[in-house]
């Protein structure tokens, strides 16, 4: 990298006044706005702390895309299995009807709490 080694390298970053901080991470997850995932396995990450600017985080390796859990219209197209109890325990909880309550369900990926919550906020 410019010919410097990386010793050198955070030693002219902090004359500069910006930290360098390396993460050991395992999974780097972006969640993205349409639901899907972006993962990155064993990413190589790096923070970035300059004075009076937000932190830059770095993120290097290959995203794969996942795509959400419930992607499919309906609990067998989606694969996610959603049982008449926990319809009925969501629809109870959240003061909904079965049918908002299933649909909830299948928003969260079967996840009961995540469909309570998401119902109640709804409100």
């Amino acid at each position: 990298m410019l010919g410097l080694n990386p010793r050198d390298l955070k030693k002219a970053m902090k004359r500069l006044g910006i930290k360098m901080e390396e993460v050991q991470a395992v999974r780097v997850v972006i969640e993205l706005e349409n639901g899907s995932r972006l993962v990155v396995e064993e990413p190589q990450v790096l923070v970035m702390r300059a004075r009076g600017q937000p932190p830059m985080i770095y993120v290097v390796g290959e995203p794969v895309e996942e795509k959400p859990v419930g992607a499919g219209k309906g609990g067998e197209e989606s694969g996610i299995e959603i049982s008449e109890e926990d319809i009925a325990l969501v629809a109870e909880q959240a003061g909904v009807s079965l049918e908002e309550a299933r649909r909830a369900l299948e928003e969260a990926g079967g996840d009961i709490a995540e469909a309570i919550l998401r119902l109640q906020q709804g409100r």
